[in-house]
């Protein structure tokens, strides 16, 4: 039991600090918390059942934050991706717009001949 109040600790420390940070985190960060949380609740709980709660709780906590990481960077990867289509987009529209105003004054300039 002392092992699990060892890596509570350490886990709401590194809680603690990660969240303190003046950069926003990304997914894949919160991914690992959340997994690690999730998993650690879970593999204590397992632990528990089989008079293994620290080791339960420890081996949960890693397996959750290598799921969660992973599902995050996922997510990170996918905003990424549809930032630069959005960004794509808008310049195509600059674009069109741009050559739509070429357009028009080239017919106001064929008028005035």
């Amino acid at each position: 039991m002392k092992n699990t109040g060892k890596f509570l600790a350490a886990a709401l420390l590194l809680l603690a600090t990660t969240s303190c940070s003046p950069d926003e985190i990304g997914g894949r960060e919160k991914g690992a918390l959340a997994g690690s949380a999730l998993g650690a609740g879970l593999g204590a709980i397992v632990g528990h059942q089989t008079g293994h709660a620290g080791e339960g709780l420890a081996i949960g906590a890693a397996a959750g934050a290598l799921g969660g990481a992973m599902i995050g960077h996922s997510q990170d990867r996918e905003e990424a991706r549809i930032r630069e289509q959005e960004e794509r987009l808008r310049r195509q529209e600059e674009e069109l717009r741009r050559q739509r105003r070429e357009l028009e004054e080239l017919r106001r300039n064929q008028r005035n001949y």
